[in-house]
Order: structure tokens, then C-alpha cells, then sequence
């Protein structure tokens, strides 16, 4: 840390430095707070999404037997995606993505040679992708929003521990050395004046005696 000058000047550097880290440091702990709270909705949202996605892939799965019979469709391709369609909107200063929608490659096949199963079987491999999808959004949410709250939390601390103790102590140094220079001041200026009268005293003295000798 470089040394300060212990100046009437640097008092009010640091005073100006000072009062905007207090007027900002609420901000940064409001921006901080807000960015918590969406964190632990976005965990408990995955959370949710992911209990839906074992569901949907569990219900799917009944479909597993038919999907693996050689002489069955290929469904490889069925569930094959295109886009994952996201929005984005401002949370605490940064933007976050929102699932949309998902858009499939087309898959055609001919229907009447088709067993009865596979359009059941193509719409239940939609849903786990589509559910996967929300998931992958949200954990990207999720990232960002981490991300964010890590960065914001370090600078707190910085306020909080660093840059605001040391304007105050810094404050106080310089206070507590104009403070000492003002006393040596006063207590010089009280002896150069005690020196004075002293010296006027003398003067007057030797004027006295002087007259006093002149007179006899």
C-alpha cells in the first residue's frame, strides 16, 4: 500500500474516497441479496426439472423393448434437434437465458407400414429431449447467476474488509497528525508569546532601573 501524505489535501481525498465507497457499498450488497435469492429459485427449479426428466424418461423407457426390436422403425433420428429456442432477460444487471421452446429435425416414415406404437414412441423421445433441454437452460441460468454472485460477493468484501477500513484508517492518521502539528503550533505559538512578554518584562525592567538612576 503506497504511503499517504499527511495533508489537509489528502484528508479530503480521503474523506470524498470514503463517503462514495459507503454510498455505493449498499448497492453492491442490494445487487448481492437479489442475486442469492435467484440462485437458491434456479437450484430448486433444476431440481424440479430433473425429478421430471427421470419421470418422463422412466415412462419412456416402457418403450424400450419395442425400440431395440431389429425389425422395428429406427427412431435414431426421431428426436434429433434443430435449436434450443432461449429468451434472455435483465436479472441484477446481467442477462439470463429462459427455455422457449425446441425445434426438431423432421422424421418421416411410412405410416401404414409403421407398427401402431411408434407415434406414441416419437412424441415420449420429444418430451425426454424437450426435458432435457429445460434442464441444460437452467443450469445455464444457473451458471451465469453463480458466476455473477461470486463476482459481486468478492467485491463486497472488498468494501466490506479493505478499502473502507483503510479510508478510516487512513482518515484517522491523517486527522490524528494534523491534530499533533496544531498542538506543537499552539504550544510554540504560547511559548514564542510567554518569550515576548518575558522579553517586554526586561525591557520595561531595565527602562525602570534606568530612570530610577537617571533620577539620582
Amino acid at each position: 500500500m503506497a504511503e499517504i501524505k499527511l495533508t489537509k489535501n489528502e484528508l479530503r481525498s480521503q474523506q470524498k474516497k470514503l463517503s462514495q465507497l459507503e454510498k455505493y457499498l449498499p448497492t453492491l450488497q442490494l445487487k448481492k441479496a437479489m442475486l442469492q435469492i435467484e440462485v437458491n429459485e434456479v437450484r430448486g427449479v433444476i431440481e424440479q426439472l430433473r425429478l421430471q426428466y427421470k419421470k418422463t424418461k422412466e415412462y419412456v423407457d416402457a418403450y424400450s423393448i419395442m425400440l431395440s426390436d431389429q425389425e422395428s422403425i429406427d427412431l435414431q433420428d426421431a428426436a434429433n434437434i434443430l435449436n434450443v429456442r432461449r429468451r434472455y432477460e435483465n436479472i441484477a444487471g446481467i442477462e439470463v437465458p429462459y427455455y422457449e421452446g425446441i425445434e426438431f429435425s423432421d422424421f418421416n416414415y411410412l405410416l401404414f407400414e409403421a407398427p401402431a406404437w411408434v407415434d406414441a414412441a416419437i412424441v415420449g423421445l420429444r418430451k425426454i429431449a424437450e426435458s432435457k433441454a429445460e434442464v441444460l437452460v437452467a443450469e445455464e441460468k444457473k451458471a451465469a447467476l453463480e458466476k455473477e454472485l461470486r463476482e459481486v460477493s468478492i467485491r463486497v468484501n472488498l468494501f466490506e474488509k479493505i478499502l473502507i477500513p483503510r479510508s478510516l484508517f487512513n482518515i484517522k492518521k491523517i486527522k490524528v497528525f494534523l491534530g499533533d502539528q496544531q498542538l506543537a503550533a499552539v504550544s510554540q505559538a504560547k511559548a514564542a508569546k510567554k518569550k515576548i512578554e518575558a522579553n517586554r518584562e526586561n525591557m520595561s525592567l531595565q527602562e525602570k532601573n534606568k530612570e530610577a538612576s537617571n533620577a539620582i
